[in-house]
């Protein structure tokens, strides 16, 4: 009865022991299972190829066609300004003053002088008609009569050239109040009572329209540039102020930057431009269709940039490290020059947490 037993006890250990193993095993196959990678939930673009301007920046001047300089036309000194910088004036404004007293003692000498001509003048024409009934009459003999046309025409041409020698002197005299031709006045370096000659700067006038860029483009483009040309200027933060075109090209090489002088017409707003504004121009030299994708699904590693493309891995969607080379940036998207192929479909969202072949799960919609 106690062998009986016995083998009855070891027999159910035995089993139990089996039960354990098996229970075990069970455990430790089901475990890989359990420690997979949970999908991550993301949202896809497929690549696609869009219109990419292929441009080169230049700085630009912005420059009016209604801008002067004003320098005096005679020397003397300066009695009187009228207007400060920033002045909107109107053709023919009295904007300065030189001293006039000489010139105004030269214009009244000369209209005493003129006068005096005139006198001349008056006596002859009436000594000539009275000359010419004499010898007609046979009074007076032919060298008289002749004597007195040659007095006349003396003193005609010596009144003529008086008047036209005042004429001068009075145009010389306005020359000593300095008038406006238009627009806004500039900076004033001088002021009362400083003696100005042809040489000085007064001051400048600008009129805020028919404004130009003026952009020197480096010779080695010149086979490139051309009349028509698109040109998108931008302020230094990249906003786009205007879109113009090149309507000149220079035929010269300015020998002091080594570019080629082209101009764009510039129709914004003062607000918006204003003469002798820097700019940047994107001259636009052709338009290519290229993959573009946005700046977002972009990230950088070690001096590479790189996106992530859904791909299917062993029957599973997982997000693929692919090195990319971009381009120049177009709107919020960059242009790909090479890594992508049309139809890939590039992860724009969650990218800061995805890894190299981790799985994802496109989102609806994506």
């Amino acid at each position: 009865m106690r062998k009986s037993a016995l083998k009855c006890i070891l027999s159910l250990s035995c089993l139990s022991l089996m039960c354990l193993a098996a229970t075990g095993c069970q455990k430790k196959q089901a475990a890989p299972a359990g420690a997979g990678m949970q999908a991550m939930p993301v949202r896809t673009m497929a690549v696609s190829l869009s219109p990419v301007a292929q441009s080169s920046e230049f700085e630009a001047t912005i420059k009016s066609r209604r801008s002067a300089t004003l320098q005096p036309q005679v020397d003397g000194r300066l009695t009187g300004i009228n207007v400060r910088s920033g002045d909107h004036v109107k053709a023919g404004v009295k904007l300065m003053e030189i001293d006039p007293l000489h010139q105004a003692a030269s214009v009244e000498s000369q209209r005493a002088t003129e006068r005096q001509k005139k006198a001349l003048y008056d006596y002859n024409v009436s000594e000539i008609e009275r000359q010419r009934k004499l010898f007609e009459a046979g009074v007076t003999s032919r060298d008289v009569y002749e004597q007195a046309q040659q007095a006349f025409e003396n003193s005609k041409a010596d009144y003529q050239s008086a008047a036209a020698l005042t004429k001068t002197q009075e145009e010389q005299l306005a020359y000593y109040t300095v008038r406006a031709p238009f627009g806004v006045v500039g900076d004033i370096p001088v002021h009362v009572g400083d003696y100005v000659s042809s040489t000085t700067m007064l001051t400048t006038v600008d009129e805020n329209k028919d404004l130009e860029a003026y952009i020197y483009i480096p010779t080695e483009r010149a086979g490139q540039v051309k009349q028509g040309l698109s040109v998108d200027l931008t302020d230094n933060a990249g906003k786009l102020l205007e879109k113009s075109k090149i309507d000149f090209v220079s035929s010269q090489v300015d020998s002091t930057l080594q570019g080629i002088l082209v101009k764009a017409p510039v129709h914004a707003s003062p607000e918006v431009l204003r003469n002798a504004q820097l700019v940047t121009a994107h001259i636009i030299w052709s338009t290519t269709p290229m993959a573009v994708i946005p700046i977002l699904a972009v990230k950088r590693q070690g001096g590479q940039s790189f996106v992530f493309v859904a791909q299917q891995q062993n029957g599973k969607l997982v997000a693929q490290q692919t090195a990319v080379t971009l381009g120049d940036t177009v709107g919020n998207n960059y242009s790909v020059l090479s890594g992508l192929n049309v139809g890939d479909q590039v992860v724009v969202s969650s990218t800061q947490f995805l890894l190299n072949g981790m799985p994802v799960m496109q989102l609806p919609g994506a």
